[in-house]
């Protein structure tokens, strides 16, 4: 599992090579004129301020974890997450290590009102035009992945396609260069995800965002990702001032994903 990041980039700079012969970019920026404009995943996650939000997301597998859910339907799954009080929906798209499909975000997108966000590997704003012709409403952007320049095209055209970034850090070395563009261009479009999972190595402590906290400047645009399973490790994360959680694996591997998201909303409120 070592660098497994690394393996994944190196292949979707190569994916997206061949998507682009595919479908030129022009076709995908024709397709946006067509388009209600995004829904607003910033607001649907902040607001209100103290209040839990919950980003639930719809994965069927991953690299560390291999398949995590075998009865798999994108679109009944949303409506659970939906009924059952998520904010808005993170969606795997990536098709070889998550078995993921760009196709998904428009269903789920017919199905629930929720914002839905595109959670893959960007290293291109050919995925940025990609996402939004498929409908999504917010992209992800590792820091890990991505050097400064290239980081801010990618905020910078994301802003001006009207969607949300998640702009993703897990090393504290990250954190100090991605920083300064938290809220660039504009404030409003810019979440701060930290990942508990060191995507290098695919292991995973929880206490990794309250090691980060001090260093987090405006803790109400962070969302805290990964190894969240119980409404004790919830309770943990709120009572240092985290209030924003995006929640996968635990959620796909219960029988009722539905049920599963009620109680780490409805459970942490008893800690």
């Amino acid at each position: 599992m070592a660098d497994m990041l690394s393996e994944i980039v190196e292949h979707k700079r190569e994916e997206v090579a061949q998507a682009r012969n595919r479908v030129p970019v022009e076709a995908l920026k024709q397709r946006l004129a067509d388009l209600p404009q995004a829904r607003n995943f910033f607001a649907a996650v902040t607001r209100p301020r103290d209040r839990l939000r919950v980003i639930a997301e719809i994965k069927r597998a991953s690299p560390s974890a291999g398949l995590i859910r075998a009865d798999f339907d994108p679109v009944a799954i949303a409506r659970a997450f939906a009924e059952a009080g998520a904010a808005a929906i993170s969606c795997l798209t990536d098709s070889r290590y998550f078995q993921g499909s760009l196709d998904y975000i428009a269903q789920i997108k017919q199905a629930v009102n929720l914002p839905v966000l595109r959670k893959d590997f960007i290293v291109d704003p050919y995925q940025v035009y990609e996402a939004r012709a498929a409908g999504a409403d917010a992209v992800l952007l590792i820091g890990e992945c991505l050097d400064e320049a290239k980081l801010i095209d990618l905020l910078i055209l994301a802003t001006e396609l009207k969607m949300t970034t998640l702009l993703e850090v897990h090393d504290v070395e990250t954190l100090l260069r991605i920083r300064p563009h938290v809220g660039f261009p504009h404030a409003g479009y810019t979440l701060l995800g930290v990942n508990n999972r060191n995507l290098k190595t695919m292991t995973t402590d929880l206490a990794h965002t309250l090691r980060m906290l001090e260093m987090i400047e405006d803790p109400s645009i962070l969302v805290a990702e990964s190894g969240i399973r119980t409404p004790a490790d919830v309770a943990k994360l709120r009572q240092a001032g985290v209030h924003r959680i995006l929640v996968g694996e635990h959620l796909m591997r219960q029988q009722d994903v539905g049920q599963a998201l009620r109680e780490l909303i409805n459970g942490s409120a008893d800690f």
